[in-house]
């Protein structure tokens, strides 16, 4: 099994090795988009999983919009349509014909173009608060709380698998309420749902802010964001939540009657992660061996591989085998077994490494006649020897620990990599130097925002919510400032 590029030679062909070796995703037939596969999805749908219960709880409900939105739809909040306008895929004819003049050949049927063309969406608060302003009559059909699945298009040139792609997996959340103070909570509600997410099954350590005017997601008022840093120094937006206000319920004419009888506009919220999480989960834990997955989110938690040199010896360790596996699965713990002869044992080693198999338990003769087997652990390395009698809970503790040393680790690199800078110049060498989060005052203007990016390629990542109040002077004007704000590059 070839080795990966190491991270310290080249971190982008690491990253984009191991995203294929570890049968995650491929390259399609389509430029600019992905597959995803089996062992990926399979990663991807527990994440979904997790979080699909998480929205459950707060209330919400799925539901499905069309993949198409008309283009006068679209164009009705005109914010969002310029925000997104280089980004669209549009639908202009719907029927292909035979070329008269080259046999098998398809040209599109000048006579099939479409009365109206069709966006493929790049989101979908257009085609949704279309629809809402049939659902909505009266406050008491408020709040109104909808998430889906689906994909999206976003004709991106400059692609990377997971991280960026023309179309991707995705949930947006979409809510209406009846008051500002409602949905302005419902925003930072759901900003907290992806924190909490983030840290408790990815393990990864996010901070929680909200973006500058320029940064804000297109006809939203506020954005709110939790920002990850992976281990090359560049930060990662890992979920945003939108306070949308009034605009969309305006540009579609949502209306509702109060308890005192007068008509309101409602007001809206969106939010939204991607399987943009699955490099970011990647990034954050994964070393020069291969993938290192947190055990809440792992599809292998745990692997047995047996060591034989005849069947005989396989026939035992199997007995031994399905011994452990019976009581782990009593325990809500899913353990592969790999007896597979085509391939030997270190090979296998190798394999489950390289795609991030938090525990790998090995049974050989001499474990037979000790009546104890070998584990070891993927995040760290380090192998143990351990007595079978009462390894479920063993294995069932030793998860737990692994979960949390691995946000343990990834908050010390992340902590380590928060640096307080107060002079330009000293901003433009550590960026380059350390890279990181650079905590710095900024005089509040898009001028300033907008010629940092310009000459450096860092952005305002977010104002933090939890961020004291600190008087000081901007980078380039020296303008006051009453609070730091976190600039990094970023992916």
């Amino acid at each position: 099994m070839a080795k990966l590029t190491s991270r310290a030679e080249d971190y982008s062909k690491w990253y984009n090795e191991l995203v294929v070796k570890a049968d995650l995703a491929e390259n399609s037939g389509v430029r600019g988009c992905m597959v995803i596969k089996p062992y990926g999805y399979a990663i991807w749908e527990k994440m979904r999983d997790e979080m699909d219960r998480m929205f459950k709880e707060t209330g919400h409900q799925n539901a499905y919009f069309p993949i198409f939105v008309p283009k006068s739809l679209f164009e009705a909040e005109e914010k969002n349509a310029e925000g997104f306008a280089k980004e669209c895929a549009v639908v202009t004819h719907y029927r292909l014909k035979n070329d008269p003049h080259h046999a098998g050949k398809l040209i599109v049927d000048p006579e099939a173009k479409l009365e109206e063309e069709l966006i493929v969406r790049p989101t979908s608060e257009a085609i949704i608060w279309n629809t809402y302003k049939n659902w909505i009559q009266s406050y008491r059909d408020l709040p109104l709380l909808i998430n889906q699945w689906a994909n999206v298009v976003r004709w991106e040139m400059r692609t990377r698998l997971f991280l960026r792609t023309a179309e991707f997996l995705w949930q947006e959340g979409h809510t209406a309420h009846a008051t500002e103070k409602e949905a302005i909570e419902e925003t930072e509600k759901m900003l907290d749902v992806y924190a909490d997410f983030a840290e408790r099954f990815m393990a990864i350590p996010v901070i929680k802010g909200y973006k500058t005017e320029s940064e804000r997601f297109a006809g939203a008022e506020e954005t709110y964001c939790i920002e990850a840093m992976m281990q090359d120094g560049k930060a990662l937006q890992a979920g945003t939540s939108h306070f949308l206000g009034q605009n969309f319920a305006k540009a579609f004419d949502v209306k509702f009657t109060t308890k005192e009888g007068k008509q309101e506009f409602a007001w809206a919220t969106s939010w939204g992660s991607s399987t943009r999480l699955m490099g970011a989960l990647i990034m954050t834990h994964s070393d020069d061996h291969g993938l290192v997955l947190p055990p809440n989110l792992a599809p292998i938690p745990v692997v047995i591989i047996p060591i034989h040199k005849n069947d005989e010896q396989l026939t035992e360790i199997g007995r031994v085998a399905d011994e452990v596996i019976s009581d782990l699965k009593s325990k809500g713990i899913y353990v592969k077994y790999d007896q597979r002869n085509e391939y030997k044992p270190g090979w296998k080693f190798a394999e489950y490494e390289l795609k991030g198999v938090p525990i790998r338990i090995a049974i050989g003769p001499k474990d037979l006649e000790n009546k104890t087997v070998e584990v070891a652990r993927r995040d760290t390395m380090n192998k143990q020897i351990v007595p079978i009698e009462g390894l479920a809970d063993y294995i069932g503790n030793l998860l737990k620990t692994i979960q949390h040393d691995i946000f343990n680790k990834a908050k010390s690199f992340r902590d380590a990599h928060i640096t307080k800078v107060d002079t330009y110049e000293e901003f433009k060498l550590l960026l380059e130097e350390k890279g990181g989060f650079l905590s710095a005052h900024w005089d509040g203007t898009a001028e300033e925002e907008a010629q940092i990016k310009e000459e450096t390629k860092a952005t305002i990542r977010c104002i933090p919510l939890d961020g004291e109040e600190e008087e000081g002077s901007s980078l380039i004007t020296g303008k006051p400032s009453k609070r730091r704000v976190l600039f990094a590059k970023a992916y």
